[in-house]
């Protein structure tokens, strides 16, 4: 197995100004950038970011912010947004919510089955010790359909029995976690390794070499 590779971030409007041209030119190859939450909430830097992450040829992903509610109508307003051709990545983050609600299971399950049935393939699901309370030692075979996109700040990437290995592991929010923190162009930010070779991250994307 290749030696995981630490080139993909994930960011929402709070990182503030970026340079996507400067984070591609010191070796970042993806990004995922929030596109949703909740039932209508639409993140306001998503359409700006996705036109400038491709025009400096970097790989674009979309993940929803899961709040209870009806997991169909959040799949639907999140493809909507995000759109489900290929070559553009999607996850759905399923955490504890804390301004509200926090998506069950059940939804969890509604959301990425109606984004496979979809889109023909399934989203990833990223989650830390919020999929861990939920499964505990028990396994979910719909989410475990979903490759899986921890969220871990220790030194070790403890994974659910749900899934053999961790995809994408976001190992940093910029502060808490192993270094480093930051990329130049965006500063402190999630920073993501991959559990693979860059042709393998393409092959998840759906993007040939």
């Amino acid at each position: 197995m290749p030696e995981p590779i630490n080139v993909v971030v994930d960011l929402s409007h709070y990182n503030g100004e970026v340079d996507l041209a400067a984070a591609k030119a010191a070796g970042l190859v993806g990004v995922i950038h929030k596109a949703t939450q909740g039932l209508d909430g639409v993140d306001p830097t998503y359409a700006t970011r996705r036109e400038q992450a491709r025009a400096a040829g970097l790989l674009w992903g979309a993940y929803h912010f899961a709040t209870g509610g009806d997991g169909v109508a959040q799949a639907e307003h999140f493809l909507a947004v995000a759109g489900g051709e290929a070559g553009t990545l999607l996850a759905l983050d399923l955490e504890a919510n804390p301004a509200g609600q926090s998506m069950p299971l059940e939804e969890a399950r509604a959301f990425v089955t109606h984004v496979a049935q979809a889109t023909g393939r399934y989203p990833g699901l990223y989650s830390g010790s919020y999929i861990k309370e939920l499964l505990g030692a028990g396994s979910d075979p719909v989410l475990a359909q979903c490759w899986f996109w921890l969220a871990q700040y220790g030194p070790t990437a403890i994974v659910p029995p749900n899934w053999p290995t961790w995809t994408l592991w976001q190992y940093t929010d910029g502060a808490f976690g192993d270094p480093p923190h930051d990329l130049p162009g965006v500063g402190r930010c999630d920073r993501d390794k991959f559990n693979g070779d860059e042709a393998q991250l393409r092959k998840l994307w759906g993007v040939a070499e």
